[in-house]
């Protein structure tokens, strides 16, 4: 019988996992036997956080695994401590030695479920991996639930363009709707002009893939509005202004932020959370041909204002803009855009800690306390006004990049800005969305950045 993420309800035979802290090294191997003291001391165990040793139990056989976790108190609350034992356990059943607080519990449970991906479109996995016993106390169904969003979302982000464009893309947002009972309404085509998304259709029309917006809505009209945007570009060639083979490698990839939101949505009805949930994916393929947008274009957008574009390269700004404007002129009670936006944003904080961008100061420090509770740490840069000047051009409302070199990431958002009334409670998440190196329980390859942390904060915003 196959068990989701390898995580089982019990084996009479599993071998016991022994957590320690490093910091607790001494008094934990002062409660060992001598020989087990010895032999830890033979093979210089220092407890170092996902370190195992085998403890032998005197007798030629194995007493336990000693595993080496992070103290209590930092800031990955145990979450990757267990995530790189599916790869490092030979096969069999194991089973945590400790008493667990409930939350150490879930993120043992859920670091271990997440060390178990693999992805196997192409490539089927040969290894046979171990099965863990569910620690005693874990909350089983956000760990299955947070474990199959991740999953979902890094075999989208993972899939080559040539398999995921914007059709796949919708499918995988109509399955998601089937499987929760949500409504799915997908524009297609010369119909996002009819239906006053031009900025959508400019940067997707030049490929043979037609570009799409998908809305995805879910719960009942009494609760709080939760409205998520995600950036879908299935690939980015960088259409006229085209980028060089380097940059153009992972630009599979630049759906990333679709991806995070559509696992988030997944999540939130996997749990029933009381929330009227609204889902807009603009979905494209930004590629060149003969009707391809042109650098200095002057384009129009859904909201009215006329937009000269700067750059082709600088598509993902344009499709969010069109669904920006949509999901605010409904007025949600909190509204979330999620997208692999700038190489600025990269620059300035590196792969592994998304820019989050916002108006509202109590809203950032909210998310920023659930992302470090989560471990799914998010950093805050300025919505700078000062710099709002750097989008000025004589021909249009505003420019989609302006010409300066500097502040990349901070005039994107300043640009997204124009298309959000200042009251309403709105997050611009700029994130890379791939794992640039492996890490227990990451990967290298795609990664739904922030999907924890966003979660706690629309679980926040649920009506009792």
């Amino acid at each position: 019988m196959s068990h989701p993420f390898q995580l089982i309800d019990d084996a009479p035979d599993a071998v016991p996992l022994l957590p320690v802290a490093k910091p607790a090294l001494a008094d934990w191997l002062g409660a060992r036997p001598e020989h087990q003291r010895a032999w830890a001391a033979r093979a210089d165990f220092k407890a170092e956080p996902g370190a195992t040793l085998l403890l032998p139990d005197g007798a030629g056989g194995l007493a336990g695994i000693a595993l080496g976790v992070e103290p209590p108190d930092h800031a990955d609350h145990g979450l990757w401590s267990y995530a790189g034992l599916p790869d490092a356990l030979p096969p069999g059943s194991y089973r945590i030695d400790a008493t667990l607080t409930r939350d150490d519990a879930t993120n043992a449970a859920l670091g271990w479920a997440l060390g178990t991906y693999a992805f196997t479109r192409y490539k089927a996995r040969k290894d046979v991996l171990p099965s863990l016993v569910w620690p005693a106390g874990a909350d089983r169904g956000h760990v299955l639930r947070a474990a199959e969003a991740t999953v979902l979302a890094r075999d989208l982000i993972n899939t080559p363009a040539a398999d995921l464009g914007p059709a796949e893309l919708a499918a995988a947002a109509r399955a998601l709707a089937e499987r929760h009972d949500a409504e799915l309404s997908i524009i297609v085509g010369d119909d996002l002009l009819a239906q006053n998304y031009p900025a959508i259709h400019a940067v997707g029309r030049a490929s043979a893939k037609p570009p799409c917006l998908i809305d995805l809505r879910w719960g009942a009209d009494g609760d709080p509005k939760v409205t998520l945007v995600g950036k879908g570009v299935c690939f980015d060639s960088g259409g006229l202004d085209i980028k060089p083979a380097t940059g153009m490698k992972l630009m599979k990839k630049d759906m990333g932020g679709a991806a995070t939101v559509l696992a988030l949505a997944g999540m939130v009805m996997a749990a029933g959370l009381k929330v009227r949930l609204r889902l807009l994916i603009p979905a494209v393929e930004n590629m060149i041909a003969g009707n391809a947008m042109r650098p200095l274009d002057v384009l129009a957008t859904r909201k009215g204002l006329s937009v000269e574009v700067g750059n082709t390269d600088a598509e993902g700004r344009l499709i969010l803009c069109d669904a920006l404007a949509e999901a605010d002129g409904e007025q949600p009670a909190l509204l979330i855009d999620c997208a692999t936006l700038t190489g600025a944003a990269r620059v300035a904080l590196g792969p592994e800690l998304p820019v989050v961008f916002t108006r509202h100061d109590a809203l950032y420090d909210e998310l920023a306390r659930l992302g470090a509770a989560t471990a799914d740490p998010v950093w805050r840069l300025p919505l700078w006004p000062g710099y709002r000047r750097l989008l000025d051009t004589k021909p249009a409302d505003l420019s989609s990049t302006g010409d300066s070199p500097h502040a990349g990431a901070i005039t994107a958002a300043l640009f997204l800005a124009e298309f959000v009334s200042s009251d309403t409670p709105w997050l611009h998440l700029d994130m890379m969305a791939w794992n640039a190196r492996a890490r227990p329980g990451r990967p290298e390859g795609g990664e739904p950045q922030t999907l924890r942390a966003l979660y706690a904060l629309v679980a926040a915003r649920a009506r009792a």
